[in-house]
């Protein structure tokens, strides 16, 4: 499926696909984007509770900028965002894949946490099979074609890796089925395991804290509540916050901008038709 947004005060239009077929790797989501031009693509990134790799095949590689100052451009994968990141370039062309943090410690070859919010090349993280998917995604004559791709290296690095520990995997599954509204001493209890434990072992395998990865699926639950034009006091009621001024702490804590301003961001614009029926994780 193809479709096409505008971000809003610019004129860039992009081109968004997604796969025909569900993809065989549970915590796999899978989109593409085509940059229509005229211009450099200038966006602010809003974080999200996934680990996000970006394979380019276009003429234009992507560039991602880091408030820290680095810079990393090509194919590359982003840990949890703990600061602004923008995403720069031209003529930009990639597939991109979300990965739930238990798939991504089996796809990726490392934990979420040997990212730490870091932006890393694939070249630095798989060698020369980067180069090669890069290629052959060049080559491919269709979104169907890529997306199948993808999906075959993905299950493939999925079924080799390292599995994180079940109970792990349980605990993440419980945070985003509740929206993040979940009690740490309740997700301990029901993996058999103290609060220590939990958080270490999480933390070790997820790249978060328990605590943290419930605060990151509430904020994105929230950021697409407020991107789909919802009332901010509602929106705190509903995803859980205290008050409006909690929500709007977490939002600026997190995207370092106000729920306004995050409402009319250009990554949720094109996120409401990458990942239709959005669900974190």
């Amino acid at each position: 499926m193809r479709s096409t947004a505008r971000e809003p005060g610019a004129v860039r239009r992009w081109e968004v696909a997604r796969p025909p077929v569900p993809v065989r790797t549970p915590g796999v989501r899978m989109a593409g984007f085509r940059d229509r031009g005229p211009g450099p693509v200038d966006v602010r990134v809003v974080p999200h509770p996934a680990v996000t790799l970006a394979l380019g095949f276009g003429d234009g590689p992507l560039v991602v900028d880091a408030d820290t100052g680095r810079r990393k451009r090509g194919s590359l994968v982003t840990g949890f965002m703990h600061g602004a990141l923008r995403v720069r370039g031209e003529h930009v062309e990639c597939v991109q894949a979300r990965l739930s943090p238990p798939t991504a410690y089996a796809v990726l070859g490392v934990s979420p946490a040997e990212l730490d919010g870091a932006v890393v090349t694939l070249d630095d993280l798989w060698g020369r099979d980067a180069a090669r998917i890069r290629e052959r995604l060049g080559e491919a004559r269709s979104w169907r074609e890529r997306f199948a791709m993808t999906d075959d290296l993905l299950a493939r690095r999925c079924a080799t890796g390292r599995p994180v520990d079940p109970r792990v995997a349980w605990a993440w599954e419980r945070i985003v089925a509740r929206g993040g509204r979940v009690r740490i001493d309740d997700l301990a209890a029901g993996a058999g395991w103290s609060r220590k434990r939990l958080w270490s072992r999480f933390r070790a395998q997820i790249g978060l804290s328990p605590k943290r990865a419930a605060r990151l699926v509430r904020f994105d639950h929230a950021a697409h509540l407020l991107a789909a034009g919802g009332d901010a006091a509602r929106i705190a009621a509903e995803s859980g916050y205290t008050d409006q001024s909690h929500l709007h702490r977490d939002v600026v804590a997190f995207s370092g901008v106000t729920p306004v301003a995050v409402a009319d961001t250009a990554w949720l614009a094109v996120d409401g038709l990458a990942w239709a029926g959005h669900r974190p994780g």
